[in-house]
């Protein structure tokens, strides 16, 4: 029997609340199944640990999780902390640590949530967005001079590379040939952005001669917006920017009813790192504590990380006790309009997963 590691890091606010459930589901699936077996270690990094510590993470904590197979993560985010500190000192260092450079969000409309356009189909819904997850607007590249003074100036410089634009483009496309429509939409904004983004539509072009069978369009960024909301059955894949793909799967995540649902990977293709799965909803300090969160994204991000080990059956056994706990209105959280609990969306997934 094949047994699996697995990394826990709750991080910071609800994160200590969905990850023990995520942890919890897939512990009831792998003692259902039989087929493998799930070994967790916990990492109580994030805000509790910067105070202690005065870090996020520990300065080897790379190293801690180099051998894991997999790492769920739960949230970085402080209201005591600025966010750019705990972003840049847990999540992005491991992100970039371990060169997680496709972020992948699939998203769907699931059954029994009441999405917000009122014209579009569940089948209208059916997303995948391909985020590249290390450079672009967050290389974390730039500096700051004469803070304080009149004349202070800050720089963010977005960095792209003919590397990691051509690695996430063939990325998307060869996600892209694997799916039904075998369509990809390329965002960008090349009009306005003439150097770096220019690039990136040529690279795009250049690999999409590699996958004659993918049908590919070019879209502004904010064109994809109105996009999504007014022509969502136009869409399939897509693949953006650091910057633009975190804009627009947010937006995604929305019009599928609540970013309480969203799930994403933080993927290593080649498999030289651990990838790290999480749910996009954030520590969302206003309901810690009060069992008012909804574990659906990180249950979610539970298939990703199956589906990422190979273990295809189990991942679809997840989905499936996942979309029967949605279907049940009376089973949605307060984000979807319900009284649920997390213990009880919990427990109902656990219990469709026990028969």
């Amino acid at each position: 029997m094949k047994l699996y590691r697995i990394a826990t890091i709750p991080g910071d606010g609800i994160g200590k609340e969905v990850i023990p459930a995520g942890q919890q589901v897939l512990q009831a699936l792998a003692n259902s199944s039989g087929a493998f077996g799930l070994e967790f270690e916990n990492f109580g990094w994030g805000g509790d640990w910067y105070r202690a510590h005065g870090v996020m993470m520990p300065a080897d904590g790379l190293d801690a999780l180099r051998g894991k197979d997999a790492i769920l993560f739960g949230s970085a985010g402080d209201p005591q902390i600025p966010d750019h500190v705990t972003l840049w000192g847990l999540r992005l260092k491991i992100c970039q640590g371990f060169d997680q450079y496709a972020n992948v969000r699939p998203t769907r409309i699931l059954p029994g949530i009441d999405a917000p356009l009122k014209r579009c189909r569940p089948q209208d819904l059916d997303w995948v967005i391909v985020r590249e997850n290390s450079e672009g607007e967050y290389a974390g590249v730039g500096g700051r001079a004469h803070q304080g003074h009149p004349i202070e100036v800050a720089t963010d410089v977005s960095i792209m590379t003919r590397v990691g634009v051509e690695r996430i483009m063939r990325f998307a496309f060869r996600l892209a040939a694997a799916r039904p429509r075998k369509q990809l939409t390329v965002v960008t904004k090349s009009n306005a952005q003439r150097h770096a983004m220019v690039m990136w539509d040529e690279i795009a072009a250049q690999v999409a001669s590699e996958f004659p069978d993918v049908k590919w369009d070019k879209e502004l960024v904010d064109a994809m917006t109105a996009r999504m909301v007014n022509r969502p059955a136009s869409i399939d894949t897509v693949v953006a920017t650091n910057l633009h793909a975190d804009v627009l799967s947010d937006l995604a995540a929305a019009l599928a009813g609540s970013l309480g649902i969203a799930p994403t990977g933080n993927i290593d293709p080649e498999r030289r790192y651990p990838s790290m799965f999480e749910p996009i909803h954030g520590s969302a300090f206003d309901i810690m504590g009060l069992g008012l969160a909804n574990p659906v994204g990180t249950f979610w991000s539970c298939v990703m990380l199956l589906q990422h080990l190979g273990e295809d059956a189990a991942a679809a056994r997840l989905m499936a006790a996942i979309e029967a706990v949605t279907a049940d209105t009376a089973l949605h959280t307060r984000d979807l309009g319900g009284r649920a609990t997390t213990a009880q969306v919990t427990a109902a997934v656990c219990s469709h997963l026990g028969h």
